[in-house]
């Protein structure tokens, strides 16, 4: 028996487990193989329990293909990778994308900004998102809630803590800022600028990580058009944000350019439903879009 019949995923599992399909034809007397047969013989087979943690069935010599060098990953690494694996793993997770008009709070924002320096504050784009965000979650309570480990109680939040993702060279970090509903613009750039030069310094305090009701990873100054952020448990939700770009816009009788951002939320299926992302991020588009009403 030269040839055996197999399926294109019966196929990667053996060569996962390093089986030659032709030898277990031969053994079994068969010409074609189903996955019980590759996973009756023995080996190295990658389960649920594994996904999370374990990815030692991946091991291949990638040198046998060409020059290689290794380079260790730092613990902090290790243990982003771990949790991040494990939630992507676990957790259904969902993904909305809408897109919000920037030309108001831009301008607004420009407005601002010999104010903002006389107080000593570098007025970002960011420092509105955290705003925006922080009145969504006090409007929408699942989306500031945790859910048990047991998936029988939601735990909502009389709290708004908010995460901003830092981006560092030793790795991204995701410092919080407390209290963001009851702070004002201003004391949320202060915020955001001091929790940045921190963690470009590797000099935050254990006090600065934890607790968040719900995160941002703001590509933004990067580039891109959008992106599938993964929940960061034991939140229920993240908000991605990425490079305005100017787009026409239709208004009733002609198009007109505006800076529109791309706005990505994903959230765990199992608390949230569709609908109330839509209704979310529609309101938090609504919100970036007229800013003055992040003054009330």
């Amino acid at each position: 028996m030269n040839t055996v019949i197999a399926s294109p995923s019966v196929r990667a599992l053996a060569a996962r487990k390093g089986i030659d399909l032709a030898d277990l034809g031969r053994t079994l007397g068969r010409e074609t193989l189903a996955r019980e047969d590759v996973e009756g013989a023995g080996g190295k087979v990658p389960v649920a329990s594994q996904t999370a943690g374990d990815a030692s069935y991946w091991e291949i010599d990638h040198s046998q293909y060409g020059p290689v060098r290794a380079e260790p990953m730092s613990r902090f690494a290790q243990v982003a990778a771990k949790n991040l694996a494990a939630a992507n793993a676990l957790i259904p997770q969902v993904t909305h994308h809408d897109e919000a008009d920037v030309s108001t709070v831009e301008a607004f924002r420009k407005s601002l900004k010999d104010e903002a320096s006389e107080a000593g504050v570098k007025l970002t784009a960011l420092a509105f998102h955290v705003k925006a965000l922080a009145h969504c979650l006090r409007a929408f309570e699942t989306f500031n809630a945790s859910l048990s480990p047991d998936g029988k109680t939601l735990i909502l939040k009389d709290y708004v803590h908010i995460g901003i993702a830092v981006d560092t060279p030793y790795g991204l970090t995701v410092p919080v800022i407390r209290d963001a509903d009851r702070k004002g613009l201003f004391e949320i750039g202060r915020d955001i600028g001091e929790l940045a030069a921190k963690a470009q310094a590797r000099k935050l305090p254990p006090d600065a990580f934890g607790g968040a009701s719900m995160s941002i990873s703001n590509l933004g100054g990067i580039g891109g058009i959008g992106f599938t952020p993964i929940v960061n448990p034991p939140e229920v939700a993240i908000l991605g944000i990425t490079k305005a770009r100017m787009q026409p816009i239709w208004y009733g009788e002609a198009f007109q350019p505006k800076p529109m951002v791309p706005l990505d939320l994903s959230y765990d299926h199992r608390v949230i439903n569709g609908a109330e992302a839509a209704r979310f991020l529609s309101q938090y588009a609504r919100l970036i879009s007229e800013p003055r009403g992040l003054m009330l």
